[in-house]
């Protein structure tokens, strides 16, 4: 596991944070949404800053360029298989294919994060300490 993950001190920790807010995303877009009275299809900023936020996380903690790929893929599939499943298993939110192209776009801006000097952020701030 550690080849794959970049030399960070608690790693399981850092992967452990990075799985649960994974299972939170699918908690949240399965559950009943608040009513929160927002403008139509402002829905499509949470997507995109949540799969940015995921996938930026992932270039901090994943070493390889396979082990980013996988998790690109793995969360655009996610992406793709929570809207159906909402169309499929909610009586409160549809299947929105503009949800899955938010969800795309954050994915990869989120790994793009990769090609600055902000993919080592993490590592630089654990050697400050």
């Amino acid at each position: 596991m550690s080849s794959v993950l970049k030399p960070l001190r608690n790693q399981r920790f850092w992967l452990l944070l990075w799985c649960m807010a994974v299972l939170a995303l699918v908690v949240v877009c399965l559950i009943p949404p608040p009513p929160l009275g927002l403008p139509p299809n402002s829905d499509k900023v949470e997507h995109f800053l949540a799969y940015f936020l995921l996938s930026a996380s992932a270039v901090q903690l994943f070493a390889t360029r396979r082990a980013l790929c996988a998790v690109a893929l793995g969360l655009l599939v996610l992406g793709m298989g929570i809207e159906g499943l909402q169309g499929a298993l909610t009586d409160n939110r549809v299947a929105d294919p503009m949800d899955v192209l938010a969800n795309s776009i954050g994915v990869l801006a989120g790994m793009a994060i990769a090609l600055t000097p902000l993919r080592d952020l993490l590592l630089r701030l654990q050697r400050r300490d």
